[in-house]
């Protein structure tokens, strides 16, 4: 495997429709990360309504980013039982009706099941699906790819935040869910645009034993994990936990475990942080739009600079650069107070966490494949979601304690920083090694080490299954006829294995 993950067949266009693909994930990945933060606005009136406190009234937002990130593995099931497109177009009218809902709420409870619940499942549902038909299409530049899309975070977070503002303002809390709700319908279109790539895919579908092998699945390409012939009925791994074994991806999740603990932190708390230090309303308020601004900026400019021919088999380490910034960001602006000092860490902070955005999911594809990345996102997702539980509320928790964000600052950067440090020590000792000693297992760009006996086994496993580009080794097909013969058939680059 290569930097850019195992080929299907003729290989993703690298654009066309895809550029059209990579316009719904920006909207989609926007809603999934801007929008949980954006309800926000609404705290205060929701509090004065309810008679509630912040912290109750903040979980709302807490279980929709719960339900974003720990949903991952439901998402991946479903996406490989049915396909990116349906699930995005499910989960577009659940957000859409959760927020909905949300508006006629009477209690906190209800607020908790419809916009915290609801909503979250239904921007889950989008946001996985429309990763994963990214890689569908773009491999050459797949980086830049992931670092356009990952700008739709920043932006929707710079755009969300004032509508909801102006919303609330005119409308009042409920008139502002029930107009969120209806823009939420975008995602439905997002789901639409999802087509299939061209071209065969990497695990044709065989319907029954006498069905010969699909070119290309026409509603799922290469999402069916798993499809054994017994009796010519296919059996299909829905979510392949078996990944959990591979070195590369135990490394990347123990990274996102402790890079989710402190990431978000500073961005949650630095308004409050800024008003305590003597920071006018408004001027504090401005530090978030700095942070988007250049977040904004440096999401495509690092996808590029990841996408170039020298640096591309070293995205681990262009990651682990990017959080060990982020973490010393933090720790360098603990005893920040004055404004200008909090301009400067916004504008050192939005540089690193965009750099983190826009790399994470590249180097996750990287570790992995693009064959198992559903089921190692949906896991990915799962770890990630119990750090954030613990993570910022538990910083929520020691402010109120303390009366102190400094030592928050300490902790959220130590955290980070460990973080990308872990990533590229456990990258250079454990995974570059591992991938040397085997010979001629490894591709350039860096391979995990259990994918070659992953393909050996998806070879047993799949009679139709596509070889990697460059290997020439013989398949084994049987015959639709069920007759005892077997035929043999070679497997070059660039040609599609048939059965005989």
């Amino acid at each position: 495997m290569g930097a850019g993950g195992p080929r299907r067949g003729e290989g993703p266009p690298d654009g066309g429709w895809g550029w059209a693909v990579l316009g719904a994930c920006f909207v989609v990945t926007g809603f999934a990360y801007g929008f949980p933060k954006a309800v926000s606005v609404f705290f205060r009136a929701l509090m004065r309504d309810f008679g509630a406190g912040y912290s109750d009234t903040a979980w709302v937002s807490s279980i929709m980013l719960a339900m974003l990130y720990g949903t991952g593995p439901v998402s991946s099931i479903l996406v490989t039982r049915f396909g990116c497109r349906p699930v995005m177009l499910v989960g577009g009218l659940l957000a859409s009706a959760g927020m909905v809902l949300a508006s006629f709420a009477t209690r906190l409870l209800e607020l908790y099941l419809t916009a915290g619940v609801l909503t979250g499942l239904g921007l889950a549902l989008n946001f996985q699906p429309s990763l994963i038909m990214l890689g569908l299409y773009f491999e050459r530049r797949r980086p830049l790819a992931n670092g356009l899309a990952a700008a739709g975070s920043p932006v929707f977070l710079s755009a969300l935040s004032p509508l909801g503002q102006q919303l609330l303002e005119h409308f009042g809390w409920r008139g502002g869910f029930l107009l969120l709700g209806g823009l939420l319908l975008h995602c439905c279109a997002c789901g639409a645009v999802m087509r299939p790539p061209p071209g065969p895919g990497p695990r044709p579908r065989r319907d029954s034993a006498d069905d010969p092998p699909a070119d290309a699945d026409a509603e799922r390409p290469g999402l069916r994990l798993r499809e054994a012939p017994p009796g010519g009925r296919p059996r299909r791994r829905l979510l392949d936990v078996a990944v959990c074994a591979d070195r590369a991806f135990a490394v990347y999740a123990v990274t996102k475990f402790l890079m989710a603990l402190g990431l978000f932190v500073p961005a949650i708390l630095l308004v409050n942080y800024a008003k305590d230090a003597g920071v006018p309303d408004a001027d504090a308020a401005f530090l978030l739009s700095v942070v988007g601004f250049v977040d904004i900026v440096a999401r495509p400019a690092c996808g590029a600079l990841a996408g170039l021919a020298r640096l591309r088999p070293h995205v681990a380490y262009l990651f682990s650069l990017a959080l060990v910034a982020n973490g010393l960001t933090d720790l360098s602006s603990a005893r920040a107070r004055s404004y200008g000092a909090l301009v400067a860490f916004c504008v050192a902070f939005g540089l690193s966490y965009g750099m983190v955005g826009a790399l994470q999911f590249e180097v996750l594809m990287a570790a992995v494949g693009s064959l198992r990345f559903p089921s190692a996102l949906g896991l990915v997702l799962l770890v990630e979601a119990v750090a954030v539980l613990i993570g910022p509320p538990s910083a929520g928790r020691l402010v109120d304690a303390l009366k102190n964000y400094e030592i928050i600052f300490y902790l959220a950067g130590s955290e980070v920083a460990l973080a990308g440090i872990f990533m590229a020590v456990a990258t250079k000792c454990c995974l570059r090694r591992s991938r040397d000693t085997p010979p001629g297992q490894a591709a350039e760009g860096g391979a995990s080490d259990t994918e070659d006996a992953e393909a050996e086994a998806d070879s047993e496993a799949l009679p139709t299954g596509a070889e990697e580009p460059g290997s020439r080794q013989p398949l084994e097909v049987p015959s639709p006829g069920a007759r005892p013969a077997e035929a043999e058939v070679e497997a070059g680059p660039g040609r599609d294995t048939k059965s005989v």
